[in-house]
């Protein structure tokens, strides 16, 4: 009977909440996980997973981080799932941590160095200099390496097969803010508040050059995206049962304006 009356109480989850992402997993793995975990809670089967079959619990997120990132991970649950496209295109903060005179293919520490520059001339008045350079509505190149798709592939797994990937024409961002938090070089951190669509690989790998060298993302955190925090709002993995999402959700309903909430 316990177990029955989860699985109800499951099935009428419905909203958005977010959930703290470590490094590691990728986005959609972490999913699995949460789904894994819920539907065990509830004494319900684990759906071997095909696009055919009627999904039971309906599940997703709203903005990708990469595996090496952490933070805070929009999920819709039941018709929450809805409401995820109007995430994306919501404003989100990072901390960044960038390093100085080396460049990699990920545009991350998990790659490959292409490159190797000096910087020992560089001054933290040089990096708080040029930012302003990218702030507001600017043009960026994404990575190659990325969750962008080509012909329903992922540019990220066809450049691991070694194929041959054009880089994506440069597009429109917005940055609302960034400000230098910290300057020990080779490492140099940034808080920056942007919109949906914006590479925070391409913006540090972009200001490598700018300094006449080169660099690449050594931590990533996003601390917020649209109203959720990664202090107040991301569930950490022990937080992942019916009752604290249940919690959650109504916690954070609040958080939306009721037109979104009826979209």
């Amino acid at each position: 009977h316990m177990k029955a009356a989860l699985a109800t109480k499951l099935l009428s989850l419905s909203g958005v909440f977010a959930v703290h992402k470590p490094k590691g997993p990728t986005s959609a793995e972490l999913l699995n996980r949460l789904k894994e975990k819920l539907l065990a809670e509830a004494g319900m089967p684990s759906p071997e997973w095909t696009k055919r079959k009627k999904q039971t619990l309906k599940i997703g997120h709203g903005g990708t981080l990469d595996s090496a990132a952490r933070g805070v991970l929009v999920v819709g649950i039941g018709s929450g799932t809805k409401m995820l496209t109007s995430m994306l295109s919501g404003s989100k903060r990072y901390t960044a941590i960038g390093e100085l005179g080396k460049a990699t293919d990920t545009l991350d520490s998990t790659g490959k160095v292409t490159e190797e520059k000096p910087y020992d001339k560089i001054t933290q008045e040089d990096i708080e200099g040029i930012l302003q350079k990218f702030t507001g509505n600017i043009m960026q190149v994404p990575p190659l390496y990325s969750a962008l798709k080509k012909d329903g592939q992922r540019l990220s797994t066809l450049m691991k097969r070694g194929e041959v990937v054009e880089a994506k024409p440069a597009r429109p961002v917005t940055v609302y803010s960034i400000s230098l938090q910290k300057f020990q070089p080779p490492f140099f951190t940034l808080d920056v508040e942007c919109g949906g669509g914006f590479y925070i690989r391409s913006l540090v790998s972009d200001i490598g050059k700018e300094l006449s060298s080169c660099a690449n993302v050594l931590e990533l955190t996003r601390t917020k995206q649209g109203p959720f925090t990664l202090e107040e709002h991301a569930l950490p993995e022990d937080k992942w049962t019916i009752d604290d999402i249940a919690q959650s959700l109504e916690h954070c309903s609040s958080l939306f304006p009721a037109e979104l909430a009826l979209k």
